[in-house]
């Protein structure tokens, strides 16, 4: 088969993993349950984890 381009390539994201709220026990449990979906090799539940930590909202100065 061919093509009249060649495929695109996407850039891999390596953004670090989201770093939990001080003192935050919403963002504890979002770690906890990353860390042991990541052990388990569950990659898509260490994912959603990560999705839930940067969307849990926090003011500036709690943060």
């Amino acid at each position: 088969m061919t093509y009249a381009q060649p495929p695109v390539e996407l850039p891999l994201r390596t953004a670090p993993d989201p770093v939990p709220a001080a003192g935050c026990g919403v963002c504890a449990a979002l770690a906890v349950q990353r860390r042991e979906a990541s052990l388990r090799g569950d990659h898509s539940m260490a994912s959603d984890c990560n999705v839930e930590l940067r969307n849990h909202p926090h003011t500036r100065e709690a943060a």
